[in-house]
């Protein structure tokens, strides 16, 4: 009896390169995470029309801002276990169907506790989106560009993030804050219709479930035109050690015990610095006078900021990984902790102008620890193992805003002096991960 045929997966996808497939994979993954990004921000963008409306004190605002972030902390890790066990397209549709109903419904909210449960229930979808599309970027290219495809599909979330300051500046004086979530909730049910015809899944989850055999079968057909698999062939990622299932229990082997918990705490800090960032920037820099427009636009070229350096530090990022994200997170501690004192004294064009340069560095950190995190772990864990990342790291997410609300009496150069302490903390954590992981890849 013979032994079957073996198709060795990771080297066909590094003979064929890039191929229209990839091309397709991008563009709708350029698509979910626009409104991705997009969902997440525009709360922040309402808030100072809500405070306004609803007669209500800034300092109640916490809640609302920190609600979505509640949900993505649960939707990270669900969302993550769905992919890895039902597939990432699925997971992927599943997140875009829930977010952009409950954003749709968060346009006829009436009051802060509507829109704190509508925002909560958002956030499980929202949450689910990363994940599953860092695995089925990773998953799918040749190993040279793996990391280089994940930080373009995680790169333009921040694009996203920036619209609903151009929305805000240019609609919502005319139609008032619900256009901010028409928009995010109508845009996202149609990407999801349309994706379920025509976005592909992941090349090397479909090898790892034999359910997937006949996609699998016909996809490599249309890489590899010249290529026949062999009859009854077996099927295999080659280059990674699988675990047997996607229990969580599996992040904390193979010399991860303490890799795992040092990058949770790692999204922790970035994430707690840069969602104050995002959900405050708008109101503070109204309260110190300046035109709710600029405080609008400030949100926008802090996302556009991100845009651009994911994508610019696109290869070096993908070569040095967290070498280079250390390096980035010391940069961000004088760029963030002058925000404050630039917003209290400079022209408007100064102060986008830091604006852009804050987010350049903090969302730059962190495209790349979402890719390079996913990395740590083999297919069959990568969508929980990035889940887990996102989702407890989604705590300091959640803190961020809230250490906002409990400190907004504070003078605002002050308040974003202390922001950038989690940023020098999470250098220190970053190059930690570093040494441990490059001990742990040589062994």
């Amino acid at each position: 009896m013979t032994d079957r045929p073996v198709v060795a997966v990771s080297t066909l996808l590094d003979q064929r390169g890039i191929t229209s497939f990839h091309v397709r994979l991008i563009f709708w993954s350029a698509l979910i995470a626009l409104f991705d990004g997009y969902d997440i921000a525009a709360i922040s963008l309402a808030a100072p029309h809500l405070v306004r409306e609803w007669h209500v004190d800034r300092s109640a605002l916490g809640p609302v801002l920190s609600a979505s972030l509640v949900g993505i902390l649960f939707g990270s890790m669900l969302f993550g276990w769905i992919g890895d066990r039902y597939g990432r397209k699925k997971a992927l549709l599943g997140s875009l169907f829930l977010f952009g109903i409950f954003t749709w419904a968060a346009a006829h909210a009436t009051n802060l506790t509507q829109m704190t449960w509508l925002r909560l229930i958002a956030g499980l979808g929202i949450g689910g989106v990363i994940p599953n599309m860092i695995a089925i970027n990773i998953e799918s290219a040749p190993r040279r560009l793996r990391g280089t495809l994940g930080l373009i599909a995680t790169g333009l979330v921040p694009i996203g993030g920036a619209v609903p300051g151009f929305v805000s500046a240019m609609w919502v004086p005319q139609y008032g804050w619900p256009i901010l979530f028409y928009i995010g909730g109508i845009a996202p049910v149609v990407i999801g219709i349309l994706a379920l015809f025509w976005m592909p899944e992941s090349i090397k989850y479909m090898t790892l479930h034999e359910s997937q055999r006949a996609n699998l079968v016909k996809l490599i057909q249309r890489l590899s035109p010249g290529y026949v698999v062999p009859e009854g062939a077996r099927f295999v990622v080659e280059d990674e050690k699988q675990f047997p299932s996607s229990n969580p229990k599996y992040l904390f082997r193979d010399g991860l015990a303490l890799i795992t918990p040092l990058l949770w705490l790692l999204f922790a800090l970035n994430l707690m610095g840069f969602f104050f960032l995002l959900s405050w920037t708008p109101t503070l820099l109204t309260a110190a006078k300046l035109p709710p427009q600029t405080a609008a636009l400030s949100i926008a070229l802090l996302q556009l900021g991100g845009t651009v350096g994911s994508l610019a530090l696109v290869r070096w990022l993908d070569r040095y990984q967290f070498a280079a994200i250390t390096v980035l997170f010391l940069v961000a501690v004088p760029v963030v902790g002058a925000l404050g004192f630039i917003g209290a004294g400079s022209t408007k064009t100064v102060l986008l102008a830091a604006c852009f340069v804050a987010g350049f560095c903090v969302l730059g950190i962190q495209s790349g620890i979402n890719v390079a995190g996913a990395l740590v772990y083999p297919t069959s864990l990568r969508a929980n193992g990035s889940g887990w990342e996102l989702g407890v790291g989604r705590l300091g997410a959640i803190i961020g805003p809230l250490l906002g609300a409990l400190f907004v009496t504070l003078p605002v150069q002050q308040l974003y002096m202390w922001s950038a302490v989690p940023f020098l903390l999470g250098a220190i954590v970053c190059f930690a991960i570093y040494r441990m992981n490059e001990a742990r890849l040589r062994r």
